[in-house]
């Protein structure tokens, strides 16, 4: 499975972005898509996942009431919209599939992963 994820760029703190990540392969609806972060200096850590099939998702506290997840089955695209964009949400934000079906936001648990994106939010 190859993932690629696009979308990133600069914008002001306040502001809003929408990433994709588009499969080029053939995938499950049951697989769990996550969208992952990692600031300069630190862990990646989870942000939000979907589970395609019922479209269940799991958040992180430290972006819950400003990030949402979908997904658009027909095109094995999930998107990652971003409100209300803070100087903390800065880093490379990366997509990936897990293919055990299980809905989760632990990186090891994620078998294939997009190249990343840039994130910089800055006045």
């Amino acid at each position: 499975v190859q993932l690629q994820a696009s979308g990133g760029g600069l914008v002001q703190p306040g502001g809003s972005l929408r990433l994709s990540c588009a499969a080029s392969t053939f995938t499950s609806d049951y697989y769990a898509r996550g969208w992952f972060r990692q600031a300069p200096g630190k862990e990646r850590e989870g942000v939000l996942a979907i589970s395609p099939s019922d479209g269940s998702t799991f958040v992180a506290d430290s972006v819950k009431g400003r990030f949402t997840i979908s997904s658009d089955n027909a095109k094995k695209t999930v998107y990652l919209q971003m409100n209300n964009l803070k100087p903390e949400d800065t880093g490379v934000y990366y997509c990936a599939l897990d293919d055990s079906g299980w809905l989760n936001l632990d990186d090891f648990e994620y078998d294939y992963w997009g190249q990343g994106t840039l994130v910089t939010v800055s006045s």
